[in-house]
């Protein structure tokens, strides 16, 4: 198992929080760094001091950090032309010394692209799907040779994929609860499928799907990741527990119910019912940044969740 942070920082950070958040990772031993891709605060809110793009952040963290690895859940396609997301990619693995993981998903979020202006197309699996398409068909190219695509919605000509990452591979995740596309797409594509706030069950489904198109696709068992993203919501007491629960405007049961909530007994058992259906990393989700109480509760997943997990 490896277990990472994923932060939401159009809730309401900014970069100096998010450094802060990916350094205490780094020392704590979680093994990566990742964040949403929104402009945009969802729910009540003022959503203070503003946004930050998830590039250029983890561009900033590549430089600050020297061993946790960083990336998105999910970077969204309407945001970027996939050739030129080809090219940040690459050079945010290059100035990380090979630590670049890309999330990549089709965008959902309508009302952040009115906010800024940002096109929001329909069709946008398709759109998706050429995207991956266009992205890792750039990273592939050998030097030297030239990449040409010839899409419904996007055409590329005598490209010369550059730059390179450093990576042989950055590993590409494609993730959600779709049951057809999404796991052919996982299959061809990604190096690992992310479940988003799924539940037991529907990760056990959902797995299942995916491990049936890579034996369609001609994949090995092995070859491919399997994660989920849940909610963190983890204390030493009841009214620690409570108190995290009310700072996310969540139930304490409701918590247990759908996230990684509860005593660090209680998140262990979780985790453990989870990898039963073939899930192997976790992203603890901290949704709000308000203070330092996420760091106290970093140290006390590390210590007591990650290191009884990890014996």
């Amino acid at each position: 198992m490896d277990f990472r942070i994923f932060t939401e920082p159009q809730q309401g950070a900014d970069y100096n929080t998010l450094l802060r958040v990916a350094t205490t990772a780094e020392d704590l031993g979680f093994d990566a760094f990742f964040r949403s891709d929104h402009y945009l605060r969802m729910g009540a809110g003022d959503g203070l001091p503003g946004p930050t793009d998830a590039w250029i952040t983890l561009a900033g963290l590549a430089r600050e950090t020297s061993r946790i690895r960083l990336g998105t859940l999910m970077t969204a396609g309407t945001f970027r032309w996939p050739g030129v997301l080809a090219i940040q990619v690459a050079q945010v693995d290059a100035m990380s010394g090979g630590r670049v993981e890309l999330g990549l998903g089709a965008a959902w979020f309508e009302a952040e692209h009115t906010a800024y202006g940002i096109p929001f197309p329909d069709r946008r699996i398709d759109r998706f799907e050429e995207q991956l398409a266009i992205v890792t068909g750039l990273w592939e190219t050998e030097a030297g040779s030239t990449f040409d695509f010839d899409g419904v919605h996007y055409q590329l000509k005598d490209s010369p994929a550059l730059p390179k990452p450093v990576q042989d591979r950055i590993p590409v995740l494609v993730g959600g609860t779709g049951p057809k596309r999404l796991p052919a797409l996982a299959a061809r594509y990604a190096t690992e499928f992310n479940l988003p706030f799924a539940s037991v069950e529907d990760t056990r489904a959902q797995i299942g799907r995916v491990r049936t198109a890579c034996a369609a696709a001609g994949r090995t068992d092995g070859d491919m990741v399997y994660s989920n993203a849940l909610v963190a919501c983890v204390g030493r007491d009841d009214a620690e527990v409570a108190r995290r629960a009310a700072a996310l405007g969540r139930e304490v049961a409701e918590l247990k119910a759908n996230g990684l909530a509860g005593s660090p007994a209680e998140v262990v058992d979780t985790i453990g019912r989870y990898a039963e259906t073939g899930s192997s990393r976790f992203y603890f989700q901290f949704p709000e940044l308000p203070d330092l109480d996420h760091l106290d509760q970093m140290e006390l997943i590390a210590s007591q969740v990650v290191s009884q997990l990890n014996r």
